[in-house]
């Protein structure tokens, strides 16, 4: 069985085979990849293809779900539940959507105008660009299936508590007047045929895959850059473990980019192979993903200054705390 799953993570989502057969095609063509040029070219080739061809895969399972749940049906759902249970509902929700922070800005406004308790549309918000499917099996392809399923599990912590945070600060005076007022703007979806499914996901492929592919690029770009360019012992100076605010300056790092998940992980593997220590890896990839400058620009149309700071506060705190506890059992792993 352990072989079984072995070959499975590491040949299938991995795709390993590809690197080599990447390797092999570049050498025949006379391009050493050992060399810190081939060596680029062969991490950028590899990284690349392997990640779309996962992007396609996964937004097409992950869109035919979500058709399944429509903003309407979501309110649904989570107007069932109250307290914690609401909270975790509406985490664990965020977890098929959209994948980058400012898709699920949208929803959040339409949830908070329907009425929906502010805590519970906070911890949708932080769950769904930190934390989806998709985030999963990358991570699993890459860091394996214990340490994604920690980073989940942390990601959905993170967003649990600063939901319940915020709702018991009773902060729901500090939301724009218009956003109030303006009722629920989502209609009952119309029932799909399992053929409008389908094409429904064909289309989100296109899609999102439109959307994310120049952050792909730019990012297995950095990755190449950092994989085969920048000393090793730089990297573990600066992120490795002697520096006890690695995890501090990885965070503040990422919060001002913008990406999403596809984009940021082949930086956090190029990082982590050249010494940086898991949780500071992870904490980098939470602040991009969930704290965007995009995303916050945005988010200040819907909320006053005070609980936007409340907010990027909760998760910025929250990611470094979860980076540190990463660090401290990634050595077990």
């Amino acid at each position: 069985m352990k072989t079984l799953w072995e070959f499975f993570q590491n040949q299938i989502l991995g795709m390993k085979w590809l690197n080599e057969l990447i390797g092999k095609g570049l050498g025949k063509i006379g391009i050493d990849v050992d060399s810190r040029m081939g060596g680029s070219i062969q991490f950028f080739l590899y990284d690349t293809i392997k990640i779309i061809v996962l992007l396609c895969v996964l937004i097409y399972l992950i869109s035919y779900i979500q058709s399944y749940f429509p903003p309407e049906r979501s309110r649904q759902i989570l107007g069932k539940f109250k307290g914690i249970g609401a909270n975790i509902t509406a985490a664990l929700l965020g977890t098929v959507t959209p994948f980058c922070s400012c898709s699920s800005i949208p929803l959040f406004i339409g949830f908070t105008s329907a009425g929906l308790p502010i805590g519970v549309t906070f911890s949708f918000l932080i769950s769904s660009p930190m934390v989806d499917l998709g985030s999963l099996i990358l991570l699993m392809s890459i860091f394996g299936a214990k340490i994604a399923a920690i980073y989940v599990i942390l990601g959905l912590i993170i967003a649990v508590v600063g939901g319940t945070i915020i709702d018991k600060m009773k902060m729901e005076d500090y939301i724009e007047e218009y956003i109030k007022k303006a009722g629920s703007v989502n209609v009952q979806s119309l029932k799909l045929t399992k053929s409008d499914r389908l094409k429904y996901a064909s289309e989100q492929v296109a899609s999102t895959l439109k959307k994310v592919f120049p952050y792909i690029i730019a990012g297995v770009g950095i990755g190449a850059v950092i994989h085969n360019w920048i000393p090793e012992h730089l990297i573990e100076t600066v992120l490795g473990s002697k520096n006890i605010f690695s995890v501090i300056l990885a965070v503040l790092v990422g919060t001002p980019m913008y990406a999403d998940i596809f984009g940021t992980i082949p930086v956090a593997e190029a990082l982590y192979a050249k010494g940086a220590e898991f949780g500071t890896v992870l904490a980098f990839m939470m602040a991009v993903t969930t704290l965007s400058l995009p995303s916050l620009i945005m988010l200040r149309k819907a909320l006053k200054p005070r609980l936007l700071g409340l907010f990027i506060g909760i998760c910025v705190v929250g990611i470094i705390i979860a980076g540190y506890i990463f660090n401290l059992i990634g050595v077990y792993f």
